[in-house]
């Protein structure tokens, strides 16, 4: 087949951590031999002018043989102009916008009409957006980004800038955002009383949590060398407000960490039983139990690295290619 690929979110140079998660997908469905074109987003910078250049790289593209967006609106807005069958995926902003910013909902029912089918990376996130956007009803499947398991694997060698720190080393890795949740876990890591909370990324909240003894701010980094920071990390934790599906949470599983998970989205589909903890994310006496839970588990951690092996990116990627080429053969139908 040949895919175009429309996403506001990808790697770049700028911004090699961005998008992850759709470039991976790719890769896979390149080497299974589909060509792709890309009309993509690889910057964060430059306000919603800069999806008016996505909109003109949709317009330029080679004709497809099937059209795959990432996210409803503005990517699938875009895709869904395309004359070709259109298969687009929602990652969980996307849905959240849906009746609390004006016109996404117009621009979401369009966008659903026209697909062939509407992949969610979670049955949570499926359900909000069905329940919001009944046009989406026997249209979703649920296929999420999956995770490379020969990239983030147990056993690899530590970032170094964790070296000499206390133990058990607690590792977040996103967004320093509200709903990131970032500072209750850091009032539940003071409850928690000892070891080393380890924040990757950036954001907003950063000077709500710098100077906090324990606490390390390390700034953002580029994706390939996320594993070396899991790898020398005791546990990883991810108590978002909400977190749609969870990728960080899945590859430390797949690195054998322990996971200190929301309850909220979709990590209670995929963090088992002995591998992770659920928590609260309102709670933060709640999140404090779940640090010393996770920190009781075995690290490696048997049960972790087995339930990411059930979302092995190979995988997704057939179940993935399986939906562009029905939404294909149902074109030619």
């Amino acid at each position: 087949m040949r895919i175009l690929l429309v996403s506001q979110m990808y790697p770049g140079p700028a911004d090699p951590d961005l998008g992850v998660f759709v470039a991976q997908l790719e890769r896979e469905l390149v080497g299974r031999g589909h060509t792709i074109d890309r009309a993509v987003l690889d910057r964060r910078g430059g306000g919603k002018k800069r999806f008016l250049e996505l909109r003109r790289a949709v317009r330029r593209a080679p004709k497809p043989d099937v059209v795959w967006s990432h996210f409803l609106v503005p990517a699938g807005f875009f895709a869904a102009g395309v004359k070709a069958p259109h298969v687009a995926t929602a990652h969980g902003t996307d849905v959240r916008n849906i009746g609390a910013v004006p016109g996404i909902r117009w621009a979401t029912r369009r966008v659903v009409r026209r697909a062939a089918s509407v992949i969610a990376v979670s049955r949570y996130l499926g359900a909000e957006l069905e329940a919001k956007v009944p046009e989406a009803r026997g249209k979703v499947e649920i296929v999420d980004c999956g995770v490379d398991l020969e990239r983030f694997a147990p056993g690899g060698t530590a970032a170094p800038a964790l070296a000499g720190l206390a133990h058990p080393i607690f590792l977040a890795i996103g967004s320093l955002t509200e709903r990131k949740n970032v500072v209750r876990l850091a009032d539940a890591f003071v409850q928690f009383g000892h070891g080393t909370l380890v924040f990757l990324g950036d954001g907003p909240l950063r000077a709500e949590l710098e100077g906090r003894p324990g606490v390390v701010l390390a700034g953002r980094v580029a994706h390939d060398e996320v594993g070396s920071w899991i790898a020398g990390a005791d546990v990883v934790c991810g108590p978002a407000l909400v977190e749609p599906f969870g990728q960080a949470l899945l590859e430390a599983l797949a690195c054998g960490k322990p996971v200190v998970a929301t309850n909220v989205g979709g990590p209670p589909e995929f963090v088992p039983v002995g591998g992770g903890v659920l928590v609260n994310p309102l709670d933060t006496g709640d999140i404090a139990r779940g640090l010393a839970e996770a920190a009781a588990l075995p690290s490696p951690n048997d049960a972790a690295r087995a339930a990411a092996a059930e979302h092995d990116v190979r995988r997704q990627a057939e179940r993935v290619e399986a939906i562009l080429l029905r939404a294909v053969q149902g074109r030619r139908a």
